[in-house]
């Protein structure tokens, strides 16, 4: 039978709320006081009313699946149990992470949260525009259209490197123009030179400031107390 617009709109609530209990290792039956949420409520309640336009199987075998979640009162624990399991182990990588960005510049790098350290950083020393030069840089480097190369080319070198630009990096005069040279034939190479430059200059200039930062100083403390904690209860 074909499904009309309801139908799949119906079968999608299904999916949706059993993907999100596998996803999350939640129950995706209840919301943990016993009542349904909305949009399963909204399931049951359709399908009664419309007993000539039945669900196809695959919504019928995610109903049924949500209807042997709705009578595991245990599941609620047991995925209490593994969600804190898993935060104790966020929290435990977190930390190390932490600690790793004063390993070396690189470190802070290939951390997304670092990054977002590091930014926060150096918008308070108003130079956070290196940072997101170097950032734009990274994501043009994976473009794979030669239109779309060479327009991102050009727009992030108003907006970085040309004279007066309104984020301009300091970077040399010979580097401007050999940037701007590669502009003409734009390659996933054209920005190397100045990208370069700059993370250089973040890493021997901002880098070690960041470091001696009392905001970065704050996060390894905390980050030693969870360490020698953790080390406590093993």
């Amino acid at each position: 039978m074909p499904q009309n617009d309801e139908t799949k709109q119906h079968q999608g609530i299904a999916e949706h709320c059993i993907c999100a209990e596998w996803a999350s290792g939640g129950d995706a039956s209840d919301g943990g006081d016993g009542m349904l949420p909305p949009q399963v409520a909204k399931l049951y309640s359709w399908e009664s009313n419309n007993p000539t336009s039945p669900l196809p199987s695959r919504a019928k075998d995610l109903k049924t699946r949500l209807g042997i979640l709705l009578h595991k009162p245990e599941l609620g624990h047991r995925t209490g149990a593994s969600r804190k399991l898993q935060l104790g182990s966020r929290q435990r990588d977190s930390s190390q992470e932490v600690l790793e960005w004063r390993e070396s510049f690189d470190q802070l790098l290939k951390s997304k949260s670092g990054v977002t350290a590091f930014h926060t950083f150096l918008k308070t020393e108003f130079s956070e525009e290196n940072l997101d030069f170097w950032l734009a840089c990274e994501d043009f480097k994976k473009t794979r259209s030669k239109t779309k190369l060479a327009s991102k080319a050009n727009r992030i070198f108003e907006e970085f490197v040309q004279n007066e630009a309104p984020r301009e990096v300091n970077i040399d005069h010979e580097t401007r123009e050999i940037t701007r040279k590669n502009l003409s034939g734009a390659t996933s190479a054209c920005f190397n030179e100045a990208q370069a430059k700059t993370r250089t200059l973040m890493e021997k200039d901002s880098y070690p400031r960041f470091l001696k930062s009392a905001s970065y100083q704050d996060m390894t403390k905390q980050a030693a107390s969870r360490s020698i904690s953790k080390r406590s209860h093993t």
